[in-house]
Order: C-alpha cells, then sequence, then structure tokens
C-alpha cells in the first residue's frame, strides 16, 4: 500500500509596518548606548507551519527612515559618512536557511545588505506567535529577531578620536527586528 504524504502549504504574511519596527543600538564615546530606528519597514514571509525550516523572509528598510532623536545625528547618519542614502536608499535582509534551535527559537541565516556590500548574518529569532485574528479578521503573526555586526564590515566606517582616548563610534552594532505579519 503507498501512503501519499501530505502537501506542505506555504502562505504569504505582508510586515504591517504600523506594528513592526527595526531598531540598533551602538556605543557612543565608549560608555553608553545610543539606541535608534528605522521607521519603514517592509517584506513578506512565506510560512510553512508545518515545516518552520521550510520558511524564508524578504525584508526591505528604507535607510532614509532613520531615527535617533536628533536631527544633526540623523542628518549625518544619513550623509556620506554613513549609510549614504542617496546612493543606497534601501538596506535589505534576504533568509538563506532557517533552523530550529529549540522550541520557540529558531536560527535565521541570510545575506544582510547594507550601502551596497551584503553579508552572512544570523538572527536570532523568537516566534512566530501563534496565528491571531484582529478586531478586522485579518490573521496575524510576530517575531522578535536579534543579531550583531561589525558595521566596518558593511562600509560603515567613519568615527572621531576622543581626546581622553577611545572612539566616537563603536564598531559592534546589535540589530534588533519586531515585526507582525499580516496574512495575504
Amino acid at each position: 500500500m503507498t501512503t501519499l504524504a501530505t502537501p506542505q502549504v506555504a502562505t504569504t504574511w505582508n510586515i504591517d509596518p504600523a506594528h513592526s519596527v527595526a531598531e540598533f543600538k551602538v556605543k557612543h564615546m565608549m560608555i553608553s548606548n545610543v539606541k535608534g530606528q528605522f521607521a519603514k519597514v517592509s517584506g513578506t514571509l512565506t510560512l510553512d507551519e508545518s515545516e518552520l525550516t521550510n520558511s524564508r523572509i524578504d525584508t526591505l528598510i528604507e535607510a532614509a527612515s532613520i531615527e535617533t532623536r536628533d536631527a544633526q545625528r540623523d542628518a549625518h547618519l544619513k550623509s556620506p559618512d554613513f549609510f549614504d542614502v542617496e546612493k543606497f536608499p534601501t538596506l535589505a535582509f534576504k533568509s538563506s536557511r532557517i533552523s530550529l534551535v529549540r522550541d520557540g527559537e529558531l536560527a535565521v541565516d541570510g545575506d544582510l545588505t547594507i550601502r551596497g556590500l551584503t553579508r552572512k548574518v544570523t538572527f536570532k529569532v523568537e516566534g512566530p506567535t501563534p496565528p491571531a485574528k484582529d478586531p478586522w479578521g485579518n490573521t496575524r503573526v510576530a517575531v522578535s529577531a536579534t543579531t550583531k555586526i561589525n558595521r566596518k564590515d558593511f562600509g560603515l566606517t567613519w568615527n572621531a578620536a576622543l581626546e581622553t582616548g577611545g572612539i566616537l563610534v563603536g564598531d559592534e552594532v546589535t540589530i534588533t527586528l519586531d515585526i507582525q505579519f499580516v496574512k495575504a
């Protein structure tokens, strides 16, 4: 007797930009963290609920949407010294492999592109949450993802030496994504 395997059905989910945030933090003057976020995040999740490792994600972030609560700093971050938003208007992430670390935690490997430079990174991901219906009948899931990068690997090399020794901007950047998806 031949048994037919149950077909895998993947569903498409779109990032809800009103309920999603891409944040970063980096050491300032070697003493404290400065945080910022990108207000415009878009992308899709192709979700295989029966086998999460078959899922994939593509995310796009508008570089000019950077906000750090300081207009002068934001302008500098948009300049050629940092993100050069005129030449490189987006940051992107495209997953290449998803693996289960333990129940409720995934490792999502993929290509992160900043300033036109693409590097392999791994996000530690919590989720996705169980699907939930919103008051308007849409189905939603969410994930929280974190990774650390060296900004110099992406051409973000600007810095200034401090009189007391050390540097103004740290090299290690923590990226945190809190993303909510709506089923298409």
